[in-house]
């Protein structure tokens, strides 16, 4: 039966973590198991505790752990908290596997459940009512699936607007445990006869096109499953996520814009470590070129003074595109070498495709962000950096999206999964 894990920081929450506690008893299947974790600063005691604050600092901390909480500023001490509370979580799902999560907080209890949350699968249910849920919430979600329920009002008190908030939680965790256990039910039964090759695709709307057919293509000629990741940077982010954590087969990296917004600044950067999980795993990877004619920025007049004399395009109201320069290309390039050159543990499963004809919808001759110099810089710096390597480069005449492009990408890709 399910098993769902509380957390809370008790110390400021008891009333409120408490009833979200009898909510989920009442709400989840009779067999569930609830573990209800008291996280917070200073120890609590309650029946319905399952491991205490004492417990987790003793068990999880380092020696004398409990003096040295108690002299840490907030930032530092919820950080100590977090350690505590994800070394239980992990040892507690390998003992008992876990089935949902679910807190209630304001900014520092959610800090501290969001980052507990984030260390564990992608699939497996993740809930906070929080007050801060309707901000900024990329630093607390990240690359996972994180549900966040706004609580309208403070997690101060037990009203009857913060009952209906977290009656509603109790219910989504409740049924999605019981969901999520059934379904890795199912998954064990069919996983031994998974027939099925397991892609993941990176795509952004200047190269849906290509994309789109590559899947067709795959789809309906061999045995794959497609995995489309929106190149945003969280999606860059979840794709090398789940690499590592060995749930995708293969990887054709059409869309690499996201490394365009780390270096010069972006939104849609994926950090530092794009492209180091398949490299590092050695599975059949293909690196194209989508997208990076482009920095992506929010509307028009949020782009940072030093580039707002800059060829711009307005890809809707909400999202303006900088073309890349020259230099900017070769910058590009000489990142794609370096993570090749260090981290390609099998070279013989890696192909850099080029599309030389454009590298997005609007790359293309007479389109707003046609640019060869720029394009050829980069080509050439992939191509002399990347000479006597082992790898495999592709040098192709036509743009991204074109259809004989897309295909003989897929095929590309396929060949390579069955050299392994």
């Amino acid at each position: 039966m399910p098993h769902i894990v509380l957390l809370g920081t008790l110390d400021t929450k008891l009333p409120e973590i408490l009833y979200l506690h009898s909510r989920l008893l009442s709400l989840a299947q009779p067999e569930t198991t609830i573990t209800l974790i008291d996280c917070g600063r200073t120890s609590v005691e309650h029946t319905a505790i399952t491991i205490s604050q004492n417990e987790l600092v003793t068990r999880f901390g380092p020696k004398d752990g409990r003096n040295i909480l108690k002299d840490l500023p907030r930032g530092e001490a919820i950080k100590f908290m977090i350690s505590c509370t994800t070394l239980c979580i992990e040892e507690l799902h390998k003992e008992k596997p876990i089935h949902g999560i679910i807190s209630a907080g304001g900014s520092g209890g959610t800090s501290l459940a969001s980052a507990v949350m984030r260390t564990l699968p992608i699939g497996l249910p993740k809930l906070i009512a929080s007050t801060v849920a309707s901000g900024d919430t990329g630093p607390l979600v990240g690359e996972t699936d994180m549900t966040l329920m706004y609580s309208v009002v403070d997690i101060a008190g037990t009203n009857e607007l913060l009952k209906t908030i977290l009656n509603n939680s109790a219910a989504a965790m409740a049924g999605m445990s019981a969901a999520y256990e059934q379904q890795l039910l199912q998954q064990f039964e069919t996983t031994k006869d998974r027939q099925k090759l397991r892609v993941g695709i990176t795509m952004f709307g200047v190269t849906t096109p290509c994309v789109d057919k590559i899947r067709e293509h795959l789809e309906s000629n061999h045995p794959v499953e497609t995995y489309v990741f929106h190149a945003t940077g969280h999606g860059g982010k979840a794709m090398e996520r789940l690499i590592a954590e060995g749930r995708l087969d293969a990887v054709l990296d059409v869309t690499t814009t996201e490394i365009c917004d780390l270096l010069m600044g972006g939104n849609m950067s994926a950090g530092p470590d794009r492209l180091e999980a398949a490299l590092k795993a050695g599975i059949p990877t293909i690196i194209s070129l989508g997208a990076t004619d482009m920095v992506n920025f929010g509307p028009k007049a949020t782009v940072p003074e030093k580039y707002q004399q800059r060829k711009l395009f307005e890809h809707n109201p909400t999202v303006t595109l900088m073309r890349t320069t020259k230099d900017e290309c070769k910058a590009i390039g000489d990142f794609i070498v370096d993570k090749v050159k260090r981290f390609a543990a099998d070279p013989s499963m890696v192909q850099i495709t080029l599309p030389k004809g454009g590298v997005s919808m609007i790359a293309t001759p007479g389109a707003a962000f046609e640019n060869r110099d720029a394009d050829d810089a980069l080509i050439e710096t992939l191509t002399s950096g990347l000479q006597d390597t082992g790898i495999k480069i592709v040098l192709d005449e036509r743009d991204i999206n074109d259809e004989g492009f897309a295909v003989d990408i897929a095929n590309d890709l396929m060949r390579l999964t069955h050299l392994r």
